[in-house]
């Protein structure tokens, strides 16, 4: 059977030692985009459009930080605790989802202290669009990578990824995640704009944790481990990490967790600007 082979450099051009890269193309595709969507949402909900640099100065400061300090210890922990100081060298690569999501709720804890009119949930449910879109993104830049491959597979859609002198069929694990991301994307930009599911405090957030990580955990059986003590383990460390955020999600999208914990979400102050009002339906 004949299969697709990807044999693409993953660097966009190379000017001497400048070589931007389509990884990082794509990352920053995404916080552009999710940064759009957000000024949108504000502009709506007459929110102060000026809060929207240091909103994003947190949720990308907190991306970047969580993801490499969550992989280096979750992944790699024996190593980066002996070599600390390269934690520090990002550009290595070795970048964890759960740890960045992990930092974008604490960046977002961070910034919500010096802007107290805008509740913790509200502000998650309305990140949660442009969040699924950039996790969409950052799995499309991993495909021009080549790498979070997927397992040896003989389906017709399987890929050779010859650009790092692999021979082998595999799963484009990668890219089941992109479209999942994608799917994910699409509704909770319907619920917002076309329903009242924002109103509900927990309900947008709670499906995108929910969705991202039950999706990230079946895609887990057919990607490769990325370390070698996850080998013998009937789970691997992203299926693990995943269990956690599942059930916070649920949680959240049933409304339990904020009517459990109701200092998560203070009330919003009056309007700075009259809201854009839309149709919507109910759900």
């Amino acid at each position: 059977m004949q299969h697709f082979i990807w044999d693409f450099s993953p660097e966009i051009f190379k000017l001497g030692a400048f070589a931007p890269r389509y990884y990082g193309l794509m990352f920053a595709i995404g916080f552009m985009v999710g940064y759009t969507i957000t000024q949108k949402i504000f502009l709506k909900e007459g929110r102060p459009e000026e809060d929207l640099s240091s909103l994003l100065f947190h949720i990308m400061v907190g991306t970047i930080v969580g993801a490499r300090v969550g992989h280096c210890l979750f992944y790699e922990p024996d190593y980066y605790l002996s070599h600390p100081l390269e934690i520090l060298f990002v550009w290595r690569g070795g970048l964890a989802s759960h740890g960045g999501t992990i930092g974008v709720l604490i960046a977002l804890y961070l910034y919500r202290r010096k802007h107290l009119d805008q509740g913790y949930i509200w502000l998650a449910d309305r990140l949660s669009i442009g969040t699924a879109f950039t996790a969409a993104c950052i799995r499309i830049g991993n495909f021009f990578n080549s790498e979070i491959l997927g397992k040896a597979s003989d389906v017709p859609w399987a890929i050779i990824f010859a650009a790092n002198g692999d021979n082998i069929p595999r799963h484009p694990a990668m890219l089941y995640e992109a479209a999942a991301y994608l799917v994910l994307f699409g509704i909770l930009f319907w619920m917002y704009w076309k329903t009242n599911a924002a109103q509900v405090k927990g309900r947008m957030i709670g499906l995108m944790l929910a969705w991202i990580y039950v999706a990230r955990f079946f895609i887990e059986f057919v990607k490769e481990n990325q370390v070698p003590f996850e080998n013998g383990m009937p789970l691997n460390m992203g299926q693990l990490l995943s269990i956690p955020f599942i059930i916070i999600g649920l949680l959240l999208f049933s409304g339990k967790l904020v009517e459990w914990l109701p200092w998560l979400d203070s009330s919003i102050a009056p309007l700075t600007k009259t809201p854009v009002q839309t149709g919507k339906k109910k759900v």
